[in-house]
């Protein structure tokens, strides 16, 4: 996912080859130097002659030579307006959403406004969207019933820690999935420390 290039950075006098990578949250590079930029702390992102990438942020100047201005520009335009949180879990107003167990205040801020209202605490009845939090493979079991909580084209996103401090992976909730009759088909990063990972009900059998 993301932007992916072979491309050289210099950072101060020194430049180093290697392999950079922009998503939603950051720009990381990998090689002969090693640079993490999350997407909030840039002030600025400019291109130069050459396809070079000059960003400003809250550490030393970082200057990515990608080789042609078109290419230049579309990583400029991605770290200058990168999309929100709501945009990536695919938040429009006026859905039936609600949210069970995650504990995010800015997550939840920026899903009420995005809604026109609060997401839903309890599971209703047709749903698009369920946020469902989950940290133990027993908590999973639950997949089944939350499915029918929604309407057929609707969707589970189970958030869960990430890193070092998670307790399931996502093949657990894949496996979970399945068993409850979802597939996914998307995962994000939630927030620094949590991932989530999109179950729907499969094509096939939403008109039974």
């Amino acid at each position: 996912m993301g932007l992916e290039a072979s491309c050289s950075l210099r950072l101060g006098r020194k430049t180093h080859p290697g392999k950079a990578h922009l998503d939603t949250e950051k720009l990381t590079f990998r090689g002969g130097a090693r640079l993490d930029i999350f997407l909030k702390s840039v002030k600025s992102a400019e291109v130069g002659k050459g396809g070079v990438l000059v960003i400003t942020h809250d550490g030393p100047i970082a200057t990515l030579m990608l080789g042609d201005r078109t290419t230049a520009e579309k990583w400029a335009v991605k770290i200058r307006h990168p999309r929100s949180l709501v945009d990536k879990l695919g938040l429009k107003p006026g859905q039936k959403v609600a949210v069970l167990g995650v504990d995010d205040p800015v997550f939840l801020r920026e899903a009420t406004m995005r809604l026109g209202a609060a997401p839903a605490t309890q599971p209703g009845s047709g749903l698009d969207i369920i946020f469902y939090a989950a940290d133990r493979a027993s908590e999973l079991a639950k997949l089944k019933s939350l499915k029918s909580r929604l309407q057929p084209a609707g969707a589970i996103w189970v958030v869960s820690r990430k890193g070092k401090t998670a307790t399931i992976k996502d093949v657990d909730v894949m496996a979970a999935a399945r068993a409850a009759g979802l597939v996914d088909n998307k995962v994000c990063s939630f927030s620094e420390t949590h991932t989530a990972l999109r179950v729907v009900i499969p094509l096939a059998a939403r008109s039974k």
